[in-house]
Formats: C-alpha cells, structure tokens, sequence
C-alpha cells in the first residue's frame, strides 16, 4: 500500500505539497523518500530542498538546562551561535547563554530527542521545556550552490569562509524569522533552516524560487543515504 501523509498522526506542515512524493515512515509520522524523477542524490549535492519537519526537536532554557543537558549525555557548544553535531548524528544548537534547541538524527529517527521531551518533567530546577515540534518547521537546503541561494533571502553571509561548519544564525530570510545552522551530513554540505510553522508553506515557496536560477529541486530521503 503506497503512503499518504494522511495516514499518520503527525504531518508536516507542507504536506499538501508532497502529494505526488513517495513516503517513508518516520515514528509516528513521515518523510518524503523521493519524487521520483532524476538522479535526487545528485541534486541533492548541487542544489536540492529537504522538509524534515516531522523531524523531532525540542529547546530548553534556563540556567539549570547546560547541567540538565550534560547530565543526559550531550556535548554542549561553548558559546551562544553555534552548532556541536552528536555521536548519533542528533545536533544541539546554542541559541543563547541559557537556551539550547535539540535536533533530532535520521540515524534514529529522531527517538533520543523526542524522548528528551516526554522526559522532562517541571519542578523547582531553572530548566524549561521549550516545544519546538509544533513551533517550527525544518527545511533543509544541501548541495554546493546553498549560499548562493541564500544570498536572495538573506543580509547574512553564508559563504563557508564567513559561516563556517557549526555556526548559527538566528536572523530573518525572505522577510520572516529563522535560525541557520551549518551542520553537514557527512560529505553533503546542509544549511538546516528553522522558520515559523504557519509561514513554512511561503518559505519553501520563496526558497524553490531562489533555487531556480541553479537548477534547484526539492529532494527526498533517499538522496541523502
């Protein structure tokens, strides 16, 4: 039986637009696995676009949550902007002196940080909750033309000489809010991208507009295995 993003509990806010896709599950959602047209793989080290918002991720803020964090395994970036990527591919983001967003691994699904969120429970400790599944979509850009297509967007340099592996930046592209954080999967080169939930559908539109002029397409999970 071919899937439908109907058939999950959880669905990306872009779902609508992954009709023709074909999909993988992902937990209790999916992802797309492919579009079926082309060498994706190769796009996808060019100039391809990935929606991995069903993706688990999560934040904390507080000044207990660094603790909080180390104390349940993670490796923590020293300073606020920047990215440490984990042994099981999860990603922790520093996005100030006291807030850290968690990004899940397609390794395992995402199952180590959406368990991070059942986890916690609140008490009289400074560490916060922060959902960031139903806050945030996740888009992300690969392939060799990403801060070329991001210049269209966004005042900020992305070029790898001014945006080196594990930066963040938590600025505005295409008009709205984002955080971009330069975390390749393996040899691919990833801008992972973070915008408001209710804009994501104008967001992947604006950035397949950027794309165009570099022969930029929408990708699924098989070009990245």
């Amino acid at each position: 039986m071919s899937l439908h993003a109907e058939h999950f509990s959880e669905r990306s806010p872009l779902y609508r637009l992954h009709q023709d896709a074909q999909l993988n599950a992902l937990g209790d959602s999916c992802i797309v696995s492919n579009y079926g047209a082309g060498d994706e793989r190769a796009r996808a080290a060019h100039c391809g676009l990935l929606d991995l918002s069903n993706l688990a991720r999560v934040g904390f803020r507080g000044a207990a949550s660094a603790a909080y964090l180390e104390a349940r395994g993670y490796q923590l970036p020293a300073v606020p902007n920047q990215a440490l990527s984990q042994a099981d591919g999860s990603q922790v983001l520093r996005m100030s002196q006291a807030e850290y967003l968690l990004l899940g691994s397609l390794q395992d699904t995402g199952a180590r940080v959406r368990q991070e969120e059942l986890a916690w429970q609140f008490d009289d400790t400074p560490n916060y909750l922060l959902p960031r599944q139903d806050s945030h979509a996740w888009l992300l850009l690969s392939g060799t033309c990403q801060a070329e297509v991001m210049a269209k967007l966004c005042g900020v340099d992305l070029r790898a000489e001014a945006f080196p592996v594990g930066s963040v930046a938590q600025t505005s592209a295409a008009r709205i809010n984002v955080i971009i954080a330069n975390l390749p999967l393996g040899e691919l080169p990833c801008l992972h991208i973070l915008c408001d939930r209710a804009s994501a559908d104008y967001f992947w539109g604006a950035l397949l507009d950027a794309m165009q002029e570099f022969g930029g397409q929408p990708v699924g999970l098989d070009a990245l295995r």
